[in-house]
Parts: structure tokens; sequence; C-alpha cells
């Protein structure tokens, strides 16, 4: 069996990572598609890039695992939905993590509340199907480490690039949290969006300068989540990438904050929230457990185990016949022969 894993943006990169491993793993063959021409540097030596159409139609994959939005409807092979991240109500139902453009004929969810609501959705359509794998990004994260009774503490910052949703876009918050950095005895681990603006990059590489913080312009995969204590963000859908370890989340304006955050509106109080966050309160992290299994209720780091063995039941049992003819999207699919340079029927 072959596989071709397709890459748009540079966070698809720890999201097929682990995949690839259980493909090799099982004796398959598999090749990447990276859109990005910078994007392509990030590939190791070991792994194999397909630079062209023809050289992925040559390849002839049986499956594209996709962590996009949009795949190419001209690849061989069926599409499958890993998804770039998790749902966190930025945008409508509509427009946002639920919509159907009409490409995958598999998706493979992350929990129960995405999950129901895609087969909802693949019994309105009835052109793909859907499987809840858990997501392979976070595979890494487990099993969960216990961390010693008495150690630094160590406080995750991120933010999202959507200005009216991102708290490094609040000049407050910035100069309430260099104070915190400077007066606290705590560990910090800064990472923005890679979208984020750069004029708000270049403001917090400077608080690498002090000895207590590290800055990450890109997280290779989540390794770092696994030495914070806590998490101070805004409404990331890292959010859920943290909380899935059982540990507190602090948000700042949260534009839906549930009740297992604990969400400030104030800059100031911050510091107080961490203070409270790292007692690891009995009622916030019963409420931490309740919220992780709806949304990734998978402790044991075999999520992309769960994807493959998905893909291949797919495809022996034949299951893309079941399925009906997607939908013609014609403006989408020429948007993407335009994009590829690929115009061939």
């Amino acid at each position: 069996m072959k596989f071709l894993l397709y890459v748009s943006y540079d966070y698809g990169f720890p999201i097929a990572r682990p995949l690839q491993e259980e493909i090799l793993k099982r004796g398959y063959k598999v090749a990447w598609f990276v859109e990005i021409e910078e994007s392509k540097r990030k590939l190791l030596p070991t792994e194999v890039l397909l630079n062209t159409v023809e050289e992925v139609l040559e390849f002839k994959p049986d499956a594209v695992l996709a962590a996009s939005n949009e795949v190419p409807h001209f690849f061989p092979g069926i599409k499958v939905q890993l998804f770039h991240g998790f749902s966190v109500n930025k945008r409508s139902k509509e427009k946002g993590h639920f919509r159907i453009r009409g490409f995958f004929d598999l998706y493979c969810t992350q929990g129960p509340s995405t999950t129901e609501t895609f087969k909802e959705l693949a019994n309105k359509h009835k052109h793909f199907k859907v499987v809840e794998t858990g997501w392979s990004k976070v595979d890494v994260l487990f099993p969960i480490e216990e961390k010693k009774e008495k150690h630094k503490p160590t406080i995750f910052f991120a933010s999202t690039f959507t200005e009216r949703l991102s708290l490094a876009h609040n000049n407050e918050v910035f100069n309430e949290l260099e104070t915190i950095i400077k007066s606290e005895n705590w560990n910090w681990i800064i990472n923005l969006h890679p979208k984020m603006s750069s004029e708000i990059v270049k403001k917090f590489q400077k608080l690498d300068t002090y000895q207590n913080v590290t800055y990450i312009p890109f997280l290779e995969n989540l390794e770092p989540l696994k030495r914070a204590d806590v998490m101070l963000t805004d409404t990331s859908s890292i959010i859920t990438e943290f909380i899935i370890q059982k540990k507190p989340v602090i948000t700042f304006r949260n534009n839906l904050p549930k009740d297992c955050f604990v969400n400030v509106l104030n800059a100031k109080e911050i510091k107080e929230s961490i203070e409270y966050a790292l007692t690891y309160p009995k009622e916030l992290t019963n409420k931490i457990e309740s919220f992780v299994l709806k949304e990734h209720p998978y402790f044991d780091g075999k999520s992309s185990e769960r994807v493959i063995s998905a893909v291949e039941a797919f495809i022996s049992n034949n299951d893309q016949t079941q399925l009906k003819s997607k939908p013609y999207n014609l403006i989408r699919k020429f948007k993407m022969m335009k994009k590829m340079d690929y115009f061939k029927f």
C-alpha cells in the first residue's frame, strides 16, 4: 500500500510525521507533497519528496492523508481529512471546523464532540465516511509523565494570530507578562501562531533575553507542552492540545469560554489566575477531565495507529463504492488546478 502525506503549511509536519512512522512500521511506502517551496526544507534527508503532480501520478498513492482544508482532487487514492487543529469556535459551524468542502472520502475525527457532528453531516451528504481515531499530532504527549512534587513551575504562553482574539496584540497583557516574568520564580515557554505579524513576533522575541524565558518560533512537535504545568492563551486551538494532558489553561477574553478554563478579562488578573491554576484545584481538574473525555478521550499515544487502520479498513472493505459521488465543486476544483498549474482531465 502507498501513502501520500499532503502538507499545505508547516503546521502539517507534526501531524503527518507520527503517521509516517506508523506507515513505515507496517511495511508500506510513503512520500510527501509539500505546497510551499520554503517548507520543503523541513523535510529530512530520509523522507521522500514528490515535487510535481506528474510525480504524484506516477507514485499512484492508495491514500492521500491531508492536514489541510482542501486536497487536489486529481491526485490518485482516497482522500483522508486529518485536521490541522481542534475546533475552538473561531467561526460559525458552516465556515469553521465542520465545513464540508467536498474533497474527502474519509474523516478521521479527534473525539466525540466532533465525531457526532461529522456523522450527522455524513448521513446528510452521504459522500464520505467518518471514523473516530484520535489525533496523530498529540501522540507525543502520551503517556502523561508525572511531575515531581517540588519543581519550578513552567508556564506555556501561546496566542492566535487573529487580532480581535489575540492576547499577544494586547499591550496591557504584554506589560503585565513582562512584570510577572521579572518578579516570579517561574519558567516560561513562549510560542506564537506561525501566521502572527512580524511586528508582534519581534516584540515577544525580546523576552527571550530573560533567563527564565524560552521563545520557540515554531513547534516542530508538542514535546514542549509536556514540560509546562499551566498554559496562558486566548482563543487558540492549542488550548485543547494542552488541556488533554489534564492540565489547567488560563484564557484571556476567550470568545466562548468553557467552564474548565480559567478565563480572565483584565491583564491584572493574570498573575492571580496562574497562582490558582498551579494548585490544580479539584473542582477545576474534575471539569477538565469531563471536557477532555469529549474532545480527545485517548491517552495511549496510538491515534496514528488508529488512523492507518481506518484507512486500511476503508480500502480493503471497498467503502468508497458505498458512497455517493462527491459534488462537482467546479469553482474549487478549478482553483486547485490553477494552484497546481495542472489542467489535464
